[in-house]
């Protein structure tokens, strides 16, 4: 199909493009071509000083906007895989309690002061990571002993977990003396202050998330059409099930780890991805991967800019762009039924 693939390549290229100016804009401004060029191997020359452009680029703003990159293509995947499982346009990648979980490791790890690392990935983002799996497995059983619909009852436990969570953590919060900005930071989610240590231990779980949900694509697009369906096929529901939300929660824990708690990227990137391309899982996930980039990168570069040389987080501009993006989903297309 030519036409996918023509709209493939120019989001890919829209998202290249808004990346270069994502390396051009802070609170110093470092014309796009100039940013650029920094990247290339040996001394370039130009207007001004080679050197303190290169340093910028190479060690603050190209890691950041990796980081930006990677974890909205880790949510718009995961939020299209698991709109596909629970066939439900408001389904995003925190409704299997990884937001939750994610949140709350966040917490014991700030508050406790620890200072361990593991693998290079220091103990807040380690804690976060491991809570958000923690919480993800704990929901998946829970389902599972239920003897409910599975994919319902992970949908329901889900929720409660992730709520039950959230009030674990305002609890830990009171039970303290001081304010911490820090957790408030990382609730709120954002990239400030990361760099290169956090790009490299997140992204190879991003991609092995992406790897696993690249696997049961075809399996996905059965189970479009019905479970009933699909186990006419020959498909094995618990396996499928088992390798969405394993690859969607390695994808969202990955994201969470990298830049905290950022909401709605994973609910708004597949709708988005889903007007211009087919239904067929092998067009959605990519296309709801870069879409979900272009959004993180877009909020994110909109927030160092916005109130200067202050920073809005990433995570509160996804949630005004979110929010009404949301309750006009409820009302349009609200309650379970098959995504189109």
């Amino acid at each position: 199909m030519q036409g996918p693939a023509i709209r493939m390549t120019l989001l890919a290229g829209l998202l290249m493009a808004l990346f270069a100016g994502s390396l051009a804009i802070g609170p110093v401004w470092i014309p796009p071509g100039r940013a650029v060029a920094a990247l290339l191997p040996g001394r370039w020359t130009g207007a001004g000083a080679e050197f303190p452009d290169k340093t910028i680029i190479t060690e603050l703003r190209l890691p950041r906007a990796l980081l930006a990159t990677a974890t909205g293509m880790a949510l718009g995947m995961a939020g299209a895989a698991l709109q596909g499982l629970f066939r439900n346009p408001l389904a995003d990648p925190y409704v299997v309690g990884a937001s939750g979980g994610a949140a709350f490791g966040a917490t014991v790890a700030i508050l406790s002061g620890w200072g361990f690392g593991v693998a290079g990935l220091a103990s807040v983002p380690l804690a976060a990571f491991s809570g958000a799996l923690g919480a993800v497995v704990l929901a998946y059983v829970l389902a599972e002993a239920s003897g409910g619909l599975p994919t319902q009852a992970l949908l329901l436990v889900g929720a409660a977990l992730s709520t039950l969570l959230s009030a674990l953590v305002a609890g830990l919060l009171l039970l303290q003396d001081r304010a911490h900005l820090e957790v408030f930071g990382w609730l709120v989610g954002g990239f400030s202050g990361r760099s290169w240590p956090a790009l490299n231990t997140i992204v190879p779980v991003m991609f092995l998330g992406a790897v696993v949900l690249s696997a049961v694509h075809h399996a996905m697009d059965a189970l479009a059409l019905g479970e009933e369906t699909a186990r006419s096929l020959g498909l094995s529901l618990e396996r499928l099930r088992g390798g969405v939300v394993v690859g969607s929660s390695l994808l969202t824990a990955g994201a969470v780890a990298a830049g905290g708690i950022i909401g709605f990227v994973g609910l708004m990137a597949p709708h988005m991805a889903r007007y211009t391309f087919p239904a067929a899982h092998r067009w959605v996930l990519p296309a709801s991967g870069l879409t979900g980039a272009l959004i993180m990168l877009l909020a994110d570069d909109v927030g160092r800019v916005a109130v200067a040389p202050a920073e809005v987080p990433a995570g509160i501009l996804t949630a005004v762009l979110g929010a009404p993006f949301f309750l006009y989903l409820l009302k349009t297309r609200g309650g379970p039924g098959h995504v189109s």
